[in-house]
């Protein structure tokens, strides 16, 4: 997937400006940077659900910038929202289900079935329990297994470390890791814990007010001087490391 010259407006606020990533096949790239930097923007404007002013958002050789969201699933690429959004009353069987509810094609959703629960073997013990008596890390889970459901080529995740406990987030990003490893699902990252999503990624981009202002290999970045101060500095000193 390739962005180009991207610009998504709220009224007369530029969240996105002028913004230019391209999303490599098979790697995990993260995007970093602050609050109100554009990252969650810049999700919800690939899956279609917001529309941009300038740009282009090329994908299978094709501009999908204004296509619908539910034609946007269909050719391969899914959301893992910021707060799970799971749905509460429903069992973790149905939350999977509606997940898969774009493909076409029972066996390939018995195989989608299968490779979610043989990833996430949690879900397989409570497919009959309610997804909102899960615990916060569980539902992270259902939350990335829905996606997986829906037979992604490009999977997109928004904050998936949001309330969860470092071990908990640690488990979480290692299954991601392990699902991008096995099967080739490219990937992007917007990620608030920016040494997390660097620890995760092959290549990184940092946004600031909807701009690129650095981008490259994810271990060249974390090393950065600027990087370091605006980002990582806090993280550094709380595992006894200096920046």
């Amino acid at each position: 997937m390739k962005i180009i010259d991207l610009q998504v407006r709220y009224g007369a606020v530029k969240a996105i400006d002028g913004l230019n990533i391209e999303v490599q096949k098979g790697e995990i790239l993260s995007v970093v940077g602050a609050n109100g930097a554009g990252k969650t923007t810049l999700l919800k404007t690939i899956t279609g659900i917001l529309r941009p002013s300038m740009g282009t958002i090329e994908y299978q050789g094709k501009n999908i910038a204004r296509t619908r969201p539910d034609r946007i699933v269909r050719l391969g690429i899914c959301l893992v929202p910021e707060g799970r959004r799971i749905f509460p009353d429903l069992t973790v069987r149905e939350n999977l289900e509606l997940g898969g509810y774009a493909v076409n094609g029972r066996r390939l959703k018995k195989e989608l079935f299968e490779l979610t629960l043989h990833t996430f073997p949690r879900m397989k013990e409570r497919l009959k329990q309610a997804a909102g008596t899960l615990s916060g890390g569980e539902q992270q889970m259902l939350a990335v297994g829905r996606a997986l459901m829906g037979n992604p080529q490009l999977l997109l995740l928004d904050e998936p470390s949001m309330g969860l406990s470092p071990i908990v987030t640690r488990e979480i990003f290692s299954l991601i890791q392990k699902v991008n490893l096995e099967k080739g699902i490219s990937m992007v990252l917007v990620e608030q814990n920016a040494n997390l999503a660097l620890d995760f990624s092959h290549r990184a981009y940092v946004l600031e007010t909807g701009r690129v202002v650095m981008e490259g290999e994810s271990a060249t970045v974390k090393c950065d001087p600027a990087v370091i101060d605006a980002y990582l500095g806090f993280e550094f000193m709380e595992q006894g490391r200096e920046p």
